[in-house]
């Protein structure tokens, strides 16, 4: 019986991979181009515009594969996040930064940039290529759908969701397939490709560990966290003014402070009781737009 990612798409489809770059949807793009996976009509990535430059480095080299396989990587943007989380002059859009109240206690804002700066494009780029109508491309033709391919892996099937659009079907391939994370790593080590984790230079999602190797490897990405982690104490340009204090590491100190290279008691409480580490190695879901266990839910893109 064939797989979902096995069988074709119908008359009026595109077969589409939304592609964050990262370990998994790495491994989609690269088995279609090598053709162990169904062919793409193409490849989707939402740029940020404050994306680490290995992501960018390891997109270029991607692109030429695909490029070869007939595979167009298409790049697509909101706006720079950086750029406009501290422009007052520009719509806010909330970043999920950890919050010290006035009375000691802590919370945390809500995730919005994810929706604004990768699901919509990312959903906007699909309707154009279903047909839909410039400049806005709202509205999708009569009978075309598009065949969407997202990277969860079978250890993250608790985040599998649908699209909530009429023109939008989802697919798991790597589902099919009986691939966790570890296997995908393996495959693409086999293949001579190295694949960290994907998210922008400030992410709030970050874990100690990924803090370290930005600090460590990359000095001026960590500068520009750094100096973006000290511009959002009062939570941002336009967003309602904080009562309290607002950071980018989840100990609420300033970054260039934070408790990144040693494991406090509280963590290491964590590290007893859960396998993974959420201080160590950040939110197990960090900002993928299709299904999340933080912040607020991106299921439902906007028309």
């Amino acid at each position: 019986m064939a797989t979902q990612a096995e069988k074709g798409p119908a008359v009026g489809e595109l077969r589409v991979l939304s592609l964050g770059a990262g370990v998994q949807s790495t491994v989609l793009a690269l088995m279609a181009a090598d053709g162990h996976l169904p062919h793409l009509d193409g490849a989707i990535f939402a740029d940020t515009g404050w994306e680490p430059q290995r992501v960018y480095d390891h997109l270029d080299r991607l692109e030429k594969v695909l490029a070869q396989a007939g595979i167009p990587l298409y790049r697509v943007s909101n706006g720079n996040l950086r750029r406009d989380a501290v422009d007052p002059a520009h719509r806010y859009a909330s970043i999920p930064y950890f919050v010290r109240n006035p009375d000691g206690s802590h919370g945390m804002g809500r995730r919005q940039c994810t929706h604004e700066y990768k699901l919509k494009p990312i959903t906007r780029k699909v309707r154009e290529l279903l047909g839909a109508a410039p400049p806005h491309y709202r509205r999708v033709p009569k009978g075309r759908r598009a065949e969407q391919w997202i990277g969860f892996s079978v250890d993250e099937i608790h985040r599998v969701s649908e699209a909530g659009v009429s023109y939008i079907t989802r697919r798991y391939p790597l589902l099919d397939l009986g691939m966790d994370r570890g296997a995908c790593q393996r495959w693409l080590a086999a293949r001579g490709w190295q694949v960290a984790k994907s998210s922008c230079i400030g992410c709030p999602y970050h874990g100690n560990r990924q803090w370290r190797e930005l600090r460590d490897d990359n000095p001026d990405e960590w500068a520009d966290a750094v100096a973006f982690d000290r511009l959002i104490r009062k939570g941002g340009a336009r967003g309602l003014p904080l009562n309290g204090r607002a950071y980018l590491h989840r100990s609420r100190v300033p970054l260039e402070q934070a408790p990144i290279d040693h494991i406090t008691r509280a963590e290491r409480r964590e590290l007893e009781t859960d396998r993974h580490n959420l201080a160590e190695d950040g939110d197990p879901d960090g900002c993928s737009p299709y299904g999340c266990r933080s912040g607020m839910p991106v299921n439902d893109p906007d028309p």
